[in-house]
């Protein structure tokens, strides 16, 4: 496995992180590695949109350390 865990932000400059995700597990290589929205679009219904458009899983910021250590040790472990 190249990487056990990708954090894609989902405000980037040159393109959204919806875009950026898409085209990485397009990758046969990195099809496999779960992908975390992680993000500041945090009002209702974001999350269900963010796991609706393929992230395993999603992380609103300012971030909870304590939340965002448990996600990342349930991917990484």
């Amino acid at each position: 496995k190249i990487y056990d865990l990708i954090l894609m932000d989902i405000a980037l400059p040159e393109m959204n992180g919806i875009e950026a995700r898409r085209l990485i597990k397009s990758k046969p290589e990195y099809k496999e590695i779960p992908v975390i929205a992680l993000t500041a679009f945090a009002m209702g219904g974001d999350k269900e949109r963010f796991l609706s458009e393929g992230f395993d899983d999603y992380i609103s910021k300012p971030l909870d350390i304590s939340n965002f250590i448990k996600k990342v040790e349930r991917y990484c472990s």
